[in-house]
């Protein structure tokens, strides 16, 4: 990766920190989108990649979570998670594939879910924000790769954050995937070093 161009949206967070740990370990030069760009409003996220120096990399870690019962769950609750998790990852994969066909190639990586592959109780708006990040992923993956751009995501668990070990204080916490290790996986996936894996949807689960 020394040198190669990788944007990271939502690099500041938990998952985001981590990531960007192990992409400029391994040499690349992360760019790290601001915190006030907006991730559902088109105009911004075309100016955002068409700034950026030719890139080889852009990997999608904006996204959101909410959960409550469905007869609890408004219509307005499923469009928000739509937009936070959906609409953030198609404007940006959609700017970083414009962006990678001028640099004449490089990779994607978006970050699903397993509850949207599993099914989980009380999270159905959020479970079909993050199945549409699933599909855009293995769509978007068959149209491009005849670019030479390979596009994949991980579909991390409950991912070991300070945030998720308050929540769940008495959970195992040792058997959730650390950032940096799904940062290893993220990185692999975002590397010349794979050359054959597109389309794919990678558990990241840990024993959680």
């Amino acid at each position: 990766m020394k040198g190669r161009h990788v944007v990271v949206t939502g690099g500041r967070g938990a998952l985001g920190q981590g990531v960007v740990t192990v992409l400029e370990a391994r040499g690349a030069i992360v760019h790290v989108t601001p915190p006030e760009l907006r991730f559902d409003d088109e105009a911004n996220v075309a100016a955002y990649f068409a700034s950026v120096p030719p890139l080889w990399a852009s990997i999608q870690l904006v996204g959101g979570f909410a959960m409550s019962p469905i007869l609890e769950t408004s219509l307005a609750e499923l469009e928000q998670q739509w937009r936070i998790n959906t609409v953030t990852c198609f404007l940006a994969c959609r700017e970083a594939v414009r962006a990678l066909r001028r640099s004449g190639g490089g990779r994607i990586v978006n970050v699903g879910s397993r509850a949207a592959v599993t099914g989980s109780p009380n999270m159905s708006a959020y479970v079909a924000s993050k199945a549409g990040v699933s599909a855009l992923t293995q769509s978007l993956a068959a149209e491009v790769l005849g670019d030479g751009i390979l596009v994949n995501a991980v579909l991390p668990s409950i991912i070991d954050t300070p945030a998720n070990r308050a929540a769940m204080p008495r959970a195992d916490h040792a058997g959730w995937p650390k950032p940096a290790e799904i940062g290893e996986v993220i990185a692999f996936l975002a590397s010349p070093q794979n050359t054959l894996t597109s389309g794919a949807l990678v558990p990241v689960y840990g024993r959680a």
